[in-house]
């Protein structure tokens, strides 16, 4: 399945920002559900309705450490005049054989446990002398130390109603309620439900693996030396971070060198493990734009090796105007390449990585992309754009004022003003001039 567009069509016509992001999730498919594990399959997307078994509770509990009692038998307790019951034994949480309570009777009962036959209600210990003939009790005697205090006598000095701290069965879920949704992401609550409902696997669609490569031969990793003219490999950092926050689990391949070749064998190595390779770098139109040298040389056919179709284009952006996207390898696994440009590369990740990434995890059209919000300018001079560019531009949003600041300048290059933003403001394609105060739409990247 090559990309939609043919070959080389991006050298002759400006694409715009929509039609690059419908090519990309046209050609997208999401991934096959597979059974999983409760704590593998945090983060993943569920494919399947899923119904209680049984109630929850099973069965009427206590939601206090106290007594279980006849509530005719507290009936107009007091302190001076309490109710004198006859304790008959133990209830905690797991007993399987439960006394009976009868007229004049109570059993010890702790929070969790099943509701004894014949009792109504749960006293909680505070309203009763805990069985030591004594004022009010703060607690009880663990049964390990006294195992007497299952017998004898306790005084209760407060009434009860019927029901009073019993938790019905069903009262959380029923049997045959739906639990959860196909379509819900599952995060700690949902697979505590799972769990909670004695559900052992799910089935769901997988995190997608993502494979991310930053090439130039002017890339050295983090902690190590530099030497002339060489800087950091950052944006292989930034897309693996941002790959793993969009729900991937991300797999970062260090700086390849500027040469086609070793590229187009790292690709093939890489494709055992990918559901879809991003890039960085090499896709202008330098002598040294190795994606480019090495991808669009494939051509659009063959079946082997890094070859698929991959189409160099030009975008009506800033930053980020030199993409590339298509597939390779015999699966033909979607390959996003983005420009070298830090900030480039981070925009270009949030407006068509991440939803390529949501996409094969099934999610909803809806929730493929940022979130996007009306937000006033604020700021001491108008925002420029260059005409029939659609830019985007740093920002930090102030949810409450509903308003937005630019953070540093327009330069593809500033990291560290992306590091302060926490949005892109969108300078639509046919306005050069945003004015303070002015209206815009803000995508939120919080």
């Amino acid at each position: 399945m090559s990309s939609s567009a043919p070959q080389d069509t991006g050298h002759h016509r400006l694409w715009s920002v929509d039609e690059h992001l419908a090519d990309v999730l046209a050609a997208v498919r999401p991934l096959e559900p597979i059974e999983l594990q409760l704590l593998d399959a945090q983060g993943c997307v569920l494919v399947e309705d899923v119904t209680v078994p049984v109630a929850l509770p099973p069965f009427d509990n206590s939601s206090m450490d106290g007594y279980a009692v006849r509530t005719a038998d507290v009936q107009g307790a007091s302190e001076e005049f309490p109710a004198v019951l006859a304790v008959i034994g133990d209830v905690a949480a797991g007993s399987g054989e439960l006394p009976t309570v009868g007229p004049g009777q109570a059993a010890r009962i702790m929070t969790g446990a099943p509701l004894p036959p014949g009792a109504e209600a749960v006293v909680p210990v505070e309203w009763t002398d805990g069985g030591t003939g004594g004022g009010a009790a703060s607690g009880m005697t663990p049964a390990s130390a006294a195992p007497e205090g299952a017998g004898g006598e306790v005084r209760v000095h407060r009434a009860a109603e019927a029901r009073a701290h019993v938790r019905s069965r069903g009262s959380d879920v029923q049997a045959g309620d739906l639990a959860l949704a196909a379509g819900t992401v599952l995060g700690p609550p949902q697979i505590a439900l799972l769990a909670a409902i004695g559900r052992g696997t799910v089935r769901v669609r997988p995190r997608p693996r993502v494979v991310v490569l930053s090439t130039g031969s002017e890339l050295v990793q983090p902690g190590e030396a530099l030497a002339a003219g060489t800087i950091y490999d950052s944006n292989s950092f930034a897309l693996a971070a941002a790959a793993r926050d969009a729900g991937a689990i991300a797999y970062r391949v260090g700086a390849v060198a500027d040469d086609a070749d070793t590229l187009r064998s790292t690709i093939e190595d890489q494709l055992i493990r990918a559901d879809l390779l991003v890039t960085t770098g090499g896709v202008s139109v330098g002598a040294y734009d190795v994606v480019k040298e090495a991808l669009a040389a494939a051509g659009s056919g063959g079946e082997g090796g890094a070859a698929g179709g991959v189409d160099f284009r030009k975008l009506a952006m800033q930053p980020g105007k030199p993409q590339g996207f298509g597939t390779v390898g015999p699966d033909h696994t979607p390959l996003l390449a983005l420009p070298g440009n830090p900030v480039s590369s981070y925009v270009s990740f949030e407006l068509f990585v991440r939803p390529a990434i949501r996409a094969l995890m099934g999610l909803p059209q809806s929730e493929v992309s940022r979130p996007s919000v009306r937000a006033v300018l604020k700021a001491d001079q108008p925002l420029r754009s260059p005409a029939a560019r659609r830019q985007f531009l740093r920002g930090a949003y102030d949810a409450e004022a509903g308003t937005v600041t630019p953070v540093g300048g327009s330069g593809s290059h500033l990291i560290a003003a992306l590091a302060h933003a926490d949005s892109l403001m969108v300078v639509p394609e046919d306005v050069t001039s945003v004015e303070p105060g002015a209206e815009l739409e803000v995508i939120l990247l919080g």
